[in-house]
């Protein structure tokens, strides 16, 4: 293999994933193979430190050392053609978590980015969806996004670019990414074992997720006073190498684990496959069995869901019917596919809207407030909920 070639750009990122109240990690991908150099520090100082990647077409750099609560930014350089310099710098920002005596934080929610193929119509129906979402989400305030799986339509790391990199560069830029994955991730052919080797190959090699015993595939993390449980759910949805989720499972004891040491936390659980929704797919009976009860016992205020292409929201339930201390189940299922229609009617439903859409969560001390936009910047739906 030769050596470095010069005046690289560029091709995908900066984006921003694995963050901890002292820690976070920037990626991005070269053109060529190139070494490059990234500043950051405490805003408004980013050159205040400066690590170097060596030459390569993906880049990682693991900042250690941070602050909690703490606004940072970055300047990402790569070298000039002419070999003397580097080109003007790639600019971005990011925030740590927060410490558990901090009570405010705000994310982004989205899902089914990659629903269907990506196009090579450049202003197809799809692609416009992703844009305008891409463009709202950039006028928010938030400290990170979580995304509800499906990032591609077939798992490729070739196919991200077009449906997650390029029309959400502002935010990822700014945002860290934390993802509960699909049953795309793990491929078309996900119901064969030959399809051992995938998720590896492809999502795992371009993603990093918090620490777990089975990352990147379940985790945790925690950012004031809420946890966040990532849940993998897609050996209920065919995908054969994905861990289980019965009762003996290590995933599900896991859960229980990570739900008993939550303390007085808000206790907020992401997944795709749904638990309860009425929509084309319908409630998958494999997760209900599983976790629901579970969820009930250690008092999860909130699952976010994928699945199904639509939104929706529960009344908060317990056993399948409504009740005050119950769990309130949200499916954000669209954020580029064709909307889906209700087709599975129950009265479990206190929402369901048939568009495009994310949403943006604020919790600031023992109130959740839930606001669902559309791609066209109309409100869809408000929850306001108490600890």
């Amino acid at each position: 293999m030769g050596g470095p070639v010069y005046g690289a750009q560029v091709i995908r990122g900066p984006y921003l994933e694995n963050p901890t109240q002292t820690a976070m990690t920037v990626r991005w991908q070269t053109s060529t193979q190139v070494p490059s150099w990234l500043e950051y520090g405490p805003a408004p100082r980013c050159n205040q430190i400066m690590t170097l990647t060596p030459a390569a077409y993906n880049h990682k750099a693991v900042l250690y050392g941070l602050v909690p609560n703490q606004d940072y930014c970055y300047h990402l350089y790569v070298p000039n053609a002419a070999k003397d310099g580097v080109q003007e710098p790639i600019s971005g920002t990011f925030r740590t978590l927060f410490s558990p005596e901090r009570k405010v934080v705000t994310f982004l929610a989205l899902g089914n980015t990659g629903s269907d193929p990506v196009s090579d119509v450049e202003d197809d129906t799809q692609t416009r969806a992703r844009r305008a979402i891409a463009d709202l989400m950039a006028t928010e305030q938030a400290d990170f996004i979580v995304h509800t799986g499906n990032l591609t339509y077939s798992g490729l790391n070739e196919e991200a670019d077009g449906a997650l990199f390029k029309p959400l560069q502002a935010a990822l830029q700014k945002w860290p990414l934390l993802v509960a994955l699909g049953p795309n991730e793990y491929g078309l052919d996900r119901q064969n074992r030959e399809s051992k080797d995938f998720l590896r190959t492809n999502y795992s090699r371009y993603h990093e997720m918090p620490w777990s015993n089975a990352t990147p595939k379940y985790y945790f993390f925690d950012s004031a006073n809420v946890r966040f449980i990532v849940l993998d759910s897609n050996v209920a949805e065919g995908a054969v190498w994905a861990p289980d989720i019965d009762e003996e499972s290590a995933q599900t004891k896991w859960l229980k684990t990570t739900l008993s040491t939550a303390g007085d936390k808000w206790k907020i659980v992401i997944m795709n496959a749904p638990a309860y929704s009425t929509g084309l797919g319908g409630s998958n009976p494999k997760v209900q069995e599983a976790w629901v009860k579970i969820f009930e016992d250690y008092r999860v205020n909130l699952v976010l869901q994928g699945g199904d292409p639509d939104y929706e929201r529960t009344f908060p339930l317990r056993g399948g019917e409504t009740h005050p201390r119950g769990v309130t189940y949200v499916t954000l299922g669209t954020a580029a596919a064709d909307p889906g229609r209700r087709v599975h009617p129950e009265e479990y439903t206190a929402r369901f809207v048939s568009a495009r859409h994310y949403g943006v969560v604020k919790i600031v001390d023992h109130k959740l407030t839930l606001t669902v936009y559309s791609d066209a910047g109309k409100q869809l739906d408000k929850l306001e909920m108490y600890l």
